[in-house]
């Protein structure tokens, strides 16, 4: 959806995914605006990517080997970002199906040790622990390092789909200060200029 154009090679790539088809979406917003505030933190190179991106062999492919071209593309963009940063709508509860079908064909081994920051949008306050209940269990099973802080946000949070509530903007500088755990050399770097 929309990348860097610096192109630089050197940083550290943050990779947004979202599981969600919708355009506007508040998902993609969400992640946008985490990996805005991520990237002016500690200068990552930043991707961010949804759904619609992947592509229409998602849907058909039972193994990595099946998709197309666009959506292997993608999957290697996930798989060899420094940062992921994954968020998802939140549907009775859950993720959508065919976000974690994108997620059942990544390679179990492909993202341990991988720093996640994990987050989720809804309706309401009901699907707030989605984050936890669901994507911090799924993250785990591929032994990556889900950051302590998650995000939920739900429809109120937003005016015409930008971050707008304080609380929500707020747990965003939460998590975004967590990254640095996991990349000291640029968070020093960052605090010195």
């Amino acid at each position: 959806m929309n990348e860097d154009e610096e192109g630089d090679m050197t940083k550290p790539r943050l990779v947004a995914f979202a599981g969600s088809y919708n355009r506007p979406s508040r998902t993609v917003s969400l992640l946008q605006e985490i990996a805005d505030r991520a990237s002016a933190a500690y200068g990552f190179s930043s991707t961010v990517r949804d759904l619609g991106d992947v592509g229409p062999s998602l849907g058909a492919a039972q193994w990595p080997s099946q998709l197309d071209r666009q959506a292997a593309d993608i999957v290697a963009e996930v798989t060899q970002a420094d940062l992921l940063l994954i968020g998802s709508p939140t549907f009775k509860g859950s993720y959508p199906g065919l976000f974690k079908h994108f997620i059942d064909l990544i390679q179990p081994e492909a993202l341990r040790g991988k720093p996640v920051l994990i987050a989720a949008t809804g309706g309401g306050d009901r699907h707030a622990l989605m984050v936890e209940h669901q994507l911090r269990p799924l993250f785990g099973f591929f032994m990556a390092h889900t950051l302590p802080t998650s995000v939920y946000a739900s429809t109120a949070d937003f005016l015409e789909y930008r971050v707008s509530a304080p609380a929500l903007s707020a747990r965003i500088d939460e998590a975004v200060a967590d990254i640095g755990a996991f990349f000291p050399r640029l968070a020093t770097a960052i605090a010195a200029e």
